[in-house]
């Protein structure tokens, strides 16, 4: 049997190899990459050492970076993902806490959980990721219709890989 580690680091390359040669060749309504590398960092499991966490985000967007050449936005927004996502995780905890041994997906939570998960997640992404490609609020509308786009497009796949790709 495959352990957890060894599962991990398959999911991480095969999510990173996507990313790089697949979706960072899409480019939908003229103005939208997917990134569904953050995909990785919010499957996590929850019991994950913060500092572990932050080295994991460092590394995705270092990958991400290398292939994007955009010497360290991605790093940024998907460190600061993975620095919020413990606080994410704690604000949307059921009653009873989470089941031991499980992973913040839509099997074990249900749908409207990690779809608000998600989306809070894609939205800061997308929204410091934006805002470090730029540096400035000129064209802030522009930037923001741009955002919004791609925050949709991103989170309708990361909820669609949770239908085929992570199912019971």
């Amino acid at each position: 049997m495959i352990s957890f580690f060894e599962n991990s680091v398959v999911r991480f390359f095969s999510i990173i190899i996507l990313q790089t040669l697949l979706f960072n060749n899409v480019l939908l309504f003229n103005s939208s990459i997917p990134f569904i590398y953050i995909l990785f960092i919010l499957i996590l499991p929850f019991e994950i050492n913060r500092v572990a966490l932050l080295c994991i985000g460092f590394l995705t967007g270092f990958l991400i970076d290398i292939s994007f050449t955009s010497y360290g936005v991605h790093i940024g927004a998907t460190v600061f993902i993975a620095y919020i996502r413990p606080f994410i995780l704690q604000y949307f905890a059921p009653r009873g806490g989470y089941v031991a041994n499980s992973q913040p997906l839509m099997h074990y939570y249900g749908f409207a959980w990690f779809f608000k998960y998600a989306a809070i997640i894609t939205f800061l992404h997308h929204g410091v990721l934006y805002f470090l490609y730029t540096f400035s609020f000129d064209n802030f509308w522009f930037f923001m219709g741009q955002m919004i786009v791609n925050v949709m497009v991103t989170l309708t796949l990361l909820v669609l890989s949770q239908y085929f790709i992570f199912r019971k």
